[in-house]
């Protein structure tokens, strides 16, 4: 669980909450006794909306009413969700019933999208609104701003990646983080043949990425 926290980026103070978030109802059958996340993700899947609502509308005035709708939904979806939840480990660590885990229920879409907001609404949960928008925007706001702009248009690792093909040369990233679990802060230095030639920062490893090539597109 700690190895998951530091990855989410929240530590939580009532570890309950985040057992429940990550209880399948299939769990409950073979465990009647305990409960299970699907009204978590009913609440989950509200913090997620609200938060990339705030965030489109904040940082894209650009975007008509219904370019938004359509981000969103696509950013909210559940292939997105699910998405987000293997690359933060968390099939493994759910809990469920030895037929659903017998049949492939730690890789399936849908299990792993639902358990994906019961854990966004455990985080609302155990503090408020705003450490919920920060742990959503630490996974969610490069996949909102891919889709919100053009393709390629702000994924500066990519463009960069291009730009240094053309030559024959590969960029490397270092990135270190630094301070507690829930309010994590990375910095990515990029260099080319083992020189520096951007440097950037952000509250995941691949925001920082980004913000380095960006730093060294000169943008």
């Amino acid at each position: 669980m700690q190895e998951f926290s530091s990855l989410l980026g929240y530590e939580f103070r009532d570890v309950s909450l985040l057992e429940k978030a990550l209880t399948h109802r299939s769990w409950t059958a073979e465990n009647p006794n305990g409960g299970h996340n699907e009204r978590m993700e009913f609440l989950g899947d509200a913090v997620l909306q609200f938060a990339v609502t705030q965030y489109l509308y904040e940082n894209f005035p650009h975007l008509s009413e219904g370019h938004m709708a359509k981000v969103r939904a696509s950013c909210v979806s559940g292939a997105q969700l699910a998405e987000v939840a293997r690359e933060l480990g968390l099939g493994r660590l759910v809990r469920m019933g030895s037929g659903e885990a017998a049949s492939g229920g730690r890789k399936k879409h849908s299990i792993l999208a639902d358990a994906m907001e019961a854990v966004l609404a455990a985080v609302y949960l155990d503090s408020d609104i705003e450490q919920a928008r920060s742990v959503v925007l630490a996974h969610w706001a490069q996949i909102v701003d891919a889709k919100a702009e053009s393709p390629g248009r702000r994924d500066y690792k990519t463009r960069y990646q291009e730009v240094l093909a053309t030559r024959g040369l590969r960029p490397e990233y270092d990135v270190v983080g630094s301070g507690p679990d829930h309010q994590k802060h990375f910095v990515a230095t990029l260099k080319v043949e083992g020189e520096v030639v951007g440097v950037g920062d952000g509250r995941s490893k691949k925001e920082a990425q980004q913000s380095a090539a960006r730093a060294a597109l000169g943008e």
